[in-house]
């Protein structure tokens, strides 16, 4: 399970959380329309906030690692990638994959998956989380929103929850208009946060057409929560 071999040492594009910071590994079971999912997370993602090395990455670059936790927007994004009716399958971007659970449910339907993150030890746990639901083809892309490599383009990109600040979403659309193949399509989850009203606005304003489907997700027997499906494409492909 190797990162990719060109990565930038420059300390704005990648951060490691320490895995001393983590703490305790908890697995838990995740159900999606009737598919278990096997999670292994750190059971307190609290406990990496008061980490020196977080601390100082997040004066340096305004990181947060909230990578640990599987949110809402995760499940949503999982659900509508089990649901789609797929045709040809191919190769599949997760961008910010966190602990991957989104990624893994594309693997179950077939896609070929890349797990990016800017936080390399957030890639391994999705690499392993992969490699828990027996999954072994898979890639691992250390990858910041900020400065997007070249050559890569993918048929399927997904996104959970990733325009939380209003601050992200400029570099957020610009990553999926350069990394989104012409005939491709993003799938992005969103729980109504306030900056998906400029997330919507810098679609338009870069010629990314979508659509917008409300969505539910949450813990069996515990809170429900709301959110939205965008079906983001370029707008030569409609």
């Amino acid at each position: 399970m190797n990162l990719a071999n060109e990565m930038s040492t420059d300390v704005f594009d990648w951060f490691e959380t320490p895995c001393e910071s983590l703490g305790p590994r908890i697995r838990e079971t995740v159900l999606i329309d009737g598919n278990f999912f096997e999670i292994n997370r750190p059971n307190n993602s609290d406990r990496m906030l008061g980490d020196p090395a977080t601390s100082s990455a997040l004066a340096i670059s305004a990181y947060l690692p909230c990578w640990a936790d599987l949110w809402p927007a995760s499940r949503m994004l999982a659900k509508a990638v089990l649901r789609e009716p797929w045709g040809l399958y191919s190769s599949a971007l997760e961008l910010g994959c966190g602990l991957g659970l989104p990624g893994i449910a594309a693997l179950a339907r077939g896609w070929h998956v890349t797990f990016s993150d800017r936080d390399l030890t957030a890639l391994r746990f999705a690499g392993s989380n992969a490699k828990l639901n027996g999954y072994e083809e898979f890639k691992l892309l250390p990858l910041d929103w900020r400065r997007p490599p070249d050559g890569f383009a993918f048929p399927l990109v997904l996104a959970s929850d990733p325009a939380y600040e209003r601050g992200q979403v400029e570099a957020l659309v610009a990553t999926i208009n350069k990394m989104l193949a012409s005939e491709g399509m993003c799938l992005l989850t969103d729980q109504n946060r306030p900056a998906a009203a400029w997330l919507r606005q810098e679609l338009m304003a870069n010629d990314l057409v979508f659509t917008e489907e409300g969505m539910r997700a949450g813990e069996p027997g515990g809170r429900r929560f709301k959110g939205s499906l965008y079906r983001i494409r370029h707008r030569t492909t409609v």
